[in-house]
């Protein structure tokens, strides 16, 4: 079967372990994955993981029905590059004296768009920020020239190119279900 990059948002409570079994679920299907970001969500006491990994169609999606079978998980999507804007960032620390000698790493830098950030008499470090590729292809062009001394980047951030975010649909019609039952309970 055909692999193809999937990033899955899954929205959660706060609660401790939820990582751990949602990387569970992939380690028991030995699927590797390829990047993984945790932070608050913009809803209160709402957590989003952003996860990417190659695989096909039908082994994601009984994935995300695992995952959202986890009673602390809210919901869980899959999309794929063209259903969502997606980001990264990415520091390179360089050698000041290996970039200062060469002209042409500081020209690489600027034709990325890429911008220096510290600057010391050891080492420069460049922050980069924009879609996986042009991150990849910055350190490419970067370690060519021999300056490169260390590199690190982020897991991928994500949000839906949809006009409204499906969890909060989903939770306001929780909120309805609760204020229906609490109504008849009332009665």
């Amino acid at each position: 079967m055909e692999k193809t990059l999937y990033t899955l948002i899954v929205h959660s409570e706060n609660i401790a372990g939820l990582l751990n079994q949602i990387t569970a679920v992939f380690t028991r299907r030995q699927i590797n994955i390829e990047s993984l970001n945790v932070s608050a969500s913009s809803i209160p006491g709402v957590h989003k993981y952003t996860i990417t990994v190659w695989t096909d169609a039908e082994t994601i999606e009984k994935v995300v029905k695992q995952i959202e079978k986890k009673i602390d998980v809210l919901q869980a999507h899959y999309f794929t590059d063209d259903e969502i804007y997606q980001h990264e960032i990415a520091l390179y620390k360089v050698s000041t004296p290996e970039f200062q000698s060469n002209p042409l790493a500081s020209k690489i830098v600027r034709r990325h768009s890429a911008r220096i950030v510290e600057v010391n008499p050891t080492f420069c470090i460049v922050e980069k920020n924009g879609m996986s590729e042009e991150i990849t292809a910055l350190y490419e062009e970067l370690r060519t020239q021999n300056c490169v001394l260390q590199f690190v980047r982020s897991g991928r951030v994500a949000i839906t190119t949809s006009c409204f975010e499906r969890v909060n649909e989903y939770l306001d019609m929780r909120e309805e279900k609760y204020k229906r039952q609490k109504e008849e309970e009332n009665e």
